[in-house]
Formats: C-alpha cells, structure tokens, sequence
C-alpha cells in the first residue's frame, strides 16, 4: 500500500524559513540522498490560510510518496544528511505526518 510522508513547517513568533535555499539546495539534497525510494516529491509553501484574508500558518509542507513502508523505510535510513541539512534553511522544528495514501 502507498504511503505518504509530510514534513510541516508551522509559522510562530520568531520563526524563520528560506524557501530559495529550500527549493535550491536542500530538495536536491532530498533526490540525491532519498530519491531512489521516493515514488513522488511535491513541496507547497505557504501563502495564506483557509478564511480570507487569513495569513498561512505554515512555512511549507513537503510531501513524498512511497510504493509502500519499506520504500519510507528505505529513504529514511539514508536520510541522514537531508536532516543534518534543516537548522540551514529554518530555525523550525518541522512536525511530520506519516499515512496511508486512500485518494
């Protein structure tokens, strides 16, 4: 079963985020050290919230899909210098999310 693996970089007080350094550097991180696993890659960077007028509360939310858990597994256990890579673009400590693909 496919499943899905989202980094979230939530917006607080303080917080900081370079998105060109995120989709220059770091995501070419991601294909050289992951990308023989990942089945798909999308980054959104957010722009504004749901109601109108609302600011985003996320920096950005990465997505990456995977033919199934082994695939993750796989990526993870190399991922090593993607994660080593984060404190050069945010000062964020990203939540992630972890989920079966049902659409």
């Amino acid at each position: 079963m496919p499943v899905s693996f989202q980094v979230i970089y939530p917006i607080s007080d303080g917080s900081e985020f370079d998105h060109a350094y995120y989709a220059d550097t770091h995501m070419k991180l991601v294909q050289e050290h992951m990308g023989a696993h990942i089945a798909s890659a999308l980054v959104t960077k957010g722009v504004a919230g749901g109601a109108a007028g609302a600011p985003a509360g996320f920096h950005a939310i990465a997505t990456m899909t995977f033919d199934d858990e082994g695939a993750m597994q796989a990526a993870l256990a190399v991922g090593g210098p993607v994660m080593a890579d984060v404190p050069n673009f945010t000062n964020v400590r990203p939540q992630v999310l972890i989920g079966e693909v049902v659409a």
